[in-house]
Formats: C-alpha cells, sequence, structure tokens
C-alpha cells in the first residue's frame, strides 16, 4: 500500500507549507478572489452583444417638397420611418435638409445608419411602382452593420408583402421562429458562463505559476530538493490550497451571475461545480508546468498569458468555433477552456446533464493528468 502512494511521498508537507504562505499572502487572497467579482460586474454591466437604438439621420426629401423638413413629409414616408423607429433596432436623432449633411453625419461618426427617402417615393408608391429608399450603414463596426443591414432588409420586405398580399390573405408559408434557452437575447446569459470560464483560468494558472519559480528567486527550492519528497508529491502539494480557493471562487462568481445579474441555472448546479473539478485541475496542472520552467516570476507571468490569449479567441467564447479555419478549429481542441464554456453553456442554458457533458469533463482530466506528469518530470530533471 506504502508503495501505491510513494510518488506522492512529501505531500502533506507540501501542502501545509503551501497553505500557511496563502494565508499570509493577502494579496494572492485578494487577487484571486475580488478581482475576478470587479472584472464580472463591470464586463457583465458594460457589454451587450444586442444591437439597439443605432443612431439615425434621416434625409426626406418629400419632407423638402412639402417644406415641412426637418419632420418627414408624406403619410407614406411618416409610416415607413416609423417602422424603423419601432423596431428599437435604430433611432432617429436627426433630420438633414441635404445629401452632404447627411454624409457629413456618417463620416463625423455620430450617425451610424443614414436613411436616404427619394423625392418621388409616394409617386412610385401610388402607381404602383418599385419605390426605392437608400440605407446607408457604417461598416467600421461590423456587428452594428450586419444588426442594421438584417432589419432595414427585413422591415422593406414586410412592407412590401403586405402592399402585395390582401390583408385577409393567409401566407404560403407560415414560418413561426422560437428562440430556446435565451428567449430574451439577453447579453448577460451568453456572455457570463464564459466569463466565468475565462475568469477561473486567469486565477488559477496565475496563482500556481508563481509557486514554484518563487522557491527558485527565494534560494528555497534546493531545500526542497534535498528532502524526500517527490515530484508528484511536490506538484499536489502546492496545487490543493490554490484548488480550494479556486473552488471558493467558483461558488461566488455563479452566485454573482445568479442573483446579480439575474442569470438562471436551468441545470443542477451541484453537477456543475462537479464538472468543474476537472477543469480547475488542469488549469492548475498548467501553472505548475510553466512554473517549473520558467526562471523568474516575470517569465511566469507572461507565459500565463500566452495561455490565457488563445484560451479567449480560440475556446468559442468571443468568436463561435464553427467558424474557424481547419486549422484553429483542430487548435482549439487543446484548449481545455472549450471544453468548460460548452459544460457551463450546456448546464447553465440549456439545462444539459452528466450523460451529455461527461465527455467534456474526461477529457480535461486527461489533460490535467498529462500536464501534471510533465511538469513532475521536469522537476524531477530540475532535482536530478
Amino acid at each position: 500500500m506504502s508503495s501505491l502512494f510513494a510518488p506522492f511521498r512529501g505531500f502533506l508537507a507540501v501542502f501545509y507549507k503551501e497553505a500557511l504562505h496563502m494565508r499570509r499572502d493577502s494579496m494572492a487572497i485578494m487577487f484571486a478572489l475580488i478581482v475576478p467579482l470587479m472584472e464580472m460586474i463591470i464586463l457583465g454591466a458594460a457589454i451587450d452583444t444586442n444591437v439597439r437604438q443605432v443612431k439615425t439621420v434621416v434625409y426626406d426629401q418629400t419632407g423638402i417638397m412639402e417644406g415641412t423638413n426637418p419632420a418627414p413629409g408624406s403619410s407614406q414616408t411618416r409610416a415607413l420611418l416609423d417602422r424603423f423607429r419601432n423596431s428599437d433596432t435604430f433611432r432617429i436623432y436627426k433630420y438633414v435638409h441635404s445629401e452632404k449633411e447627411l454624409n457629413e453625419e456618417l463620416i463625423a461618426g455620430r450617425a451610424r445608419v443614414g436613411v436616404e427617402v427619394p423625392v418621388d417615393f409616394d409617386r412610385d408608391l401610388l402607381a404602383h411602382r418599385s419605390a426605392q429608399i437608400m440605407v446607408m450603414v457604417d461598416g467600421s463596426e461590423s456587428a452594428v452593420a450586419g444588426q442594421a443591414l438584417n432589419v432595414a432588409s427585413a422591415i422593406g420586405l414586410d412592407e412590401s408583402l403586405r402592399r402585395m398580399i390582401p390583408a385577409d390573405a393567409l401566407p404560403a408559408i407560415d414560418v413561426r421562429p422560437k428562440v430556446m434557452f435565451n428567449p430574451d437575447s439577453r447579453s448577460p446569459n451568453f456572455f457570463l458562463p464564459g466569463l466565468i470560464a475565462v475568469m477561473l483560468l486567469m486565477i488559477t494558472t496565475m496563482l500556481t505559476a508563481f509557486s514554484v519559480v518563487r522557491e527558485k528567486e527565494r534560494g528555497t527550492l534546493e531545500q526542497l530538493m534535498v528532502t524526500p519528497v517527490k515530484p508528484l508529491g511536490l506538484m499536489m502539494g502546492k496545487m490543493m490550497p490554490y484548488f480550494a480557493l479556486a473552488l471558493v471562487e467558483l461558488v461566488i462568481l455563479l452566485s454573482f451571475m445568479r442573483f446579480l445579474f439575474k442569470v438562471a441555472i436551468s441545470g443542477n448546479v451541484f453537477l456543475l461545480v462537479l464538472l468543474s473539478l476537472s477543469y480547475l485541475f488542469v488549469n492548475l496542472a498548467l501553472g505548475m508546468l510553466i512554473s517549473v520552467k520558467a526562471n523568474s516570476q516575470a517569465e511566469a507571468m507572461q507565459s500565463s498569458m500566452g495561455i490565457l490569449l488563445p484560451s479567449i479567441f480560440l475556446s468559442g467564447y468571443v468568436f463561435p468555433r464553427d467558424n474557424m479555419p481547419a486549422i484553429f478549429y483542430w487548435l482549439s481542441n487543446f484548449v481545455p477552456a472549450t471544453y468548460m464554456i460548452d459544460t457551463f453553456r450546456g448546464v447553465i442554458l440549456r439545462g444539459a446533464g452528466f450523460f451529455q457533458l461527461w465527455e467534456n469533463a474526461a477529457v480535461l482530466f486527461f489533460m490535467g493528468v498529462v500536464v501534471l506528469l510533465l511538469a513532475a518530470k521536469r522537476f524531477g530533471k530540475m532535482v536530478v
């Protein structure tokens, strides 16, 4: 039995030593507990992925003809612009007198959308001809441009169908869309589960990235090398105090998400915590690997940031993985945050259970074991 636990010799002693150090390091605890909460509050409250109330300027030539500018002139124009205003995507803040003024508002960035209604708009409608309007969209912000174009096209299509199809006629195809899991399209519901995964990655990796390299800088690593502690025992002993701290941080972040931002957890919260354990494990193991390879805390910090940025951009947190080139999609399979973000969104938004998500936890645990063994092997070479 003793031979079974021989690779973990020294675990309890190192665990006790690291726990004492962590308790005395108030800055590390503040960094682990306070900073993620502040970032979650700031980002959760400030970021809204839904495009609403886009500043829109209107150049209505029918109003000029009737002498009523800056208000829209004809009844047909007023009805159309009301459709734009009531869509909640556009906010008409100004009517201009010329095409030059319209372009100036767009170039200066005061408006993101410009609508130009030609002078013969009413005349073409009454003559049952195709009436055109120009919608100019600022393409410098792609998310705003795409949403504005889609809504403007939908308004034009809907108005055309209303005029072509009798009021009492039934449509040939009645499409009734239904948004599942996030019917209100709330940004916090989509954004915060992924943000929690990123925050946990940042905290766990950076905390353990400094553990061994700190011993190097203080000159106490040689003392550890002459003790009978085994590499795996050292790695596990240094990881476990931070594992407990990260678990507390996870519970706090989930509580803030649930009660401050009103994001309902559709699945089992205990299952979510259970599935998160393997994610915490692999992140802590990555931090240990960085720590044994780095020669200074500055180098450890840079290496940690090198892991954080690919995790943000390749995990599906910001950009959908399905839209990535094949090589980057393949690389994203080696990013732990990819599996955890899918797990968080699965349990929190879709109410998924263990049998739908256990593979994510298994992959993360396997990654953690491989990384931890690499870290232990690297430390073993240092001892020799």
